[in-house]
């Protein structure tokens, strides 16, 4: 599956952005999804991961309760929604999708399929 990230951009702490990742091909339904996030020099930090039909999720301790995460299979999109932005949260996200479902034990080899991510920065 082929992914595309939007989306990013710079925003006030304590506002809110939505990112999106649209998917592409027919079977998006047997991936799992989740989101990444990098900054310069650092390994990419998993935040949250969504199960194939939605209904299970998991975060991160550091977004869980400002971000949260859904899916539209119909649309083959998966879509982040972050609020109460910290700088912290400054990173390039990434948007990643794998047909197994690792739960709070995903890393970045767990996936096979990322997008190409999108830059969110978050001024103080």
């Amino acid at each position: 599956v082929q992914l595309q990230a939007s989306g990013g951009g710079l925003v006030q702490a304590g506002g809110s952005l939505r990112l999106s990742c649209a998917a592409s091909g027919r079977t998006f339904s047997s991936y799992a999804a989740a989101w990444f996030r990098q900054t310069p020099g650092k390994e990419r930090e998993f935040v949250t991961g969504i199960s194939w039909t939605g209904a299970s999720a998991v975060y991160a301790d550091s977004v869980k309760g400002r971000f949260v995460i859904s899916r539209d299979n119909a649309k083959n999109m998966v879509y982040l929604q972050m609020n109460s932005l910290k700088p912290e949260d400054s990173a390039v996200y990434y948007c990643a999708a794998d047909r197994a479902y690792y739960g709070l034990g995903s890393s970045a080899a767990d996936f096979g399929s990322w997008g190409q991510g999108t830059q969110v920065t978050v001024s103080s």
